[in-house]
């Protein structure tokens, strides 16, 4: 099975097998009696590619859960007999602000040296969707106000507003305040439509009934940022993420939109490195909160937690 998602994901035997550190006739030959022991072909083989069959596209969710399950079992045996390793995979938005995460990062690798962490950075719908499928334990997100992370376990970690952000010759960079009217005649860069970043945006103009043109769409707050430098449109970022960005200058604004940020994990069970995480984090309260609260058909959404739990959280020192 490890071979069969490692051929999957690199769409390449060779890669596959030094991902393995198996030679590639070792690997080939397992999958083939894989295959037999299936009686159906897992893969398209050509001379260009590898591509998944319709059976592979079947067989690679239960395979990657039965891997997920072997490794937890393992970490659950160790944590068992006092001590801590196995996976603890995690996800933000670019955004995060409300904990240091690499500091974090640094202070659990610090007390847990045989936990493997892993980071991917993402929208907050598709760290919800990963969350939600068990491929990612534990997320920050940002979303709008008006919404709730939905099929998780979370706790509300802080609420911010958006300034907008201008090229330091911009006209508006001699304001200290707009609002949204106003800026509704500029050339913005935002991210993708659709995701819960652009929402906390299009709320608030739709709330204020103006439109504005969203000209060029990105997936980094990075990128967005030189792209305003360049004079190439205005950007809305939270006012606590601004401070990290170079040579933009920042506008208030005296309707601003807002967003709070999200710590979610998994319905089931945490396993033992994510519930040490969250442990570090001081999420113990919430998350004992949410697992004794909720009947088993139900899970809590963040208003059923104490009311202590929405405040911002800061990351252990080492």
């Amino acid at each position: 099975m490890r071979y069969v998602v490692a051929v999957a994901e690199t769409a390449n035997f060779t890669r596959a097998a030094e991902r393995c550190r198996v030679v590639q006739s070792a690997l080939s030959h397992q999958i083939a009696r894989l295959e037999r022991e299936l009686g159906a072909r897992l893969f398209d083989r050509t001379s260009r590619r590898v591509s998944l069959t319709p059976a592979g596209e079947a067989f690679l969710p239960a395979a990657r859960q039965a891997l997920d399950a072997a490794e937890r079992a393992r970490a659950e045996v160790a944590a068992a007999s006092g001590e801590l390793r196995g996976r603890l995979a995690i996800g933000t938005i670019p955004t995060v602000t409300a904990v240091d995460l690499a500091s974090a990062l640094k202070s659990f690798q610090v007390r847990h040296p045989q936990v493997r962490i892993t980071l991917r950075v993402g929208s907050s719908d598709e760290l919800t969707e990963r969350v939600q499928q068990g491929t990612l334990d534990i997320a920050f997100l940002g979303l709008p106000p008006s919404v709730r992370p939905k099929g998780v376990r979370g706790r509300a970690l802080a609420q911010g507003e958006l300034v907008a952000v201008v090229a330091p010759g911009h006209p508006l960079a001699d304001e200290a305040d707009v609002d949204l009217h106003r800026l509704s005649s500029e050339v913005f860069v935002d991210f993708p439509a659709g995701t819960a970043a652009r929402a906390q945006s299009d709320e608030a103009f739709a709330a204020a009934g103006v439109s504005r043109e969203v000209a060029l769409e990105v997936t980094n707050a990075d990128l967005m940022a030189r792209l305003v430098r360049l004079g190439l449109g205005i950007g809305l970022l939270p006012a606590a993420f601004v401070t990290e960005l170079p040579h933009v200058h920042v506008v208030e604004l005296r309707d601003p939109p807002t967003r709070v940020e999200h710590l979610i994990w998994s319905s089931l069970r945490p396993s033992p490195a994510a519930a040490a995480f969250l442990d570090a984090l001081d999420m113990a309260p919430a998350l004992e909160s949410a697992v004794r609260s909720a009947p088993a058909d139900r899970q809590p959404d963040l208003s059923e937690l104490p009311a202590t739990t929405y405040q911002a959280c800061s990351a252990p020192s080492p």
